[in-house]
């Protein structure tokens, strides 16, 4: 493990993890709680879900927030670009 990685322990959907990473551990926190959140809400939604389905929406919703944010990136450097 590199000087800049550390260890952050988190409890996720009641489970304990270990997570290793340069973040900080506020950072961590912040991503933590969101998750459980998350959880909660799709059990609220979807009482019949199973772990890994919720493990795959939230997966999917993390991934579609990347490519929204990656679009939005490309299209500010386009519009500089042209400034």
């Amino acid at each position: 493990m590199t000087a800049s990685k550390r260890r952050f322990k988190a409890t996720i959907d009641g489970h304990a993890y270990t997570i290793i990473g340069s973040a900080s551990d506020q950072h961590m926190q912040t991503v933590t709680e969101m998750m459980n959140t998350q959880i909660k809400q799709l059990r609220k939604l979807s009482p019949d879900l199973s772990n890994e389905q919720i493990a795959i929406l939230l997966a999917f919703n993390a991934i579609s927030d990347q490519v929204d944010k990656q679009a939005e990136l490309l299209k500010m450097q386009a519009d500089d670009a042209e400034a």
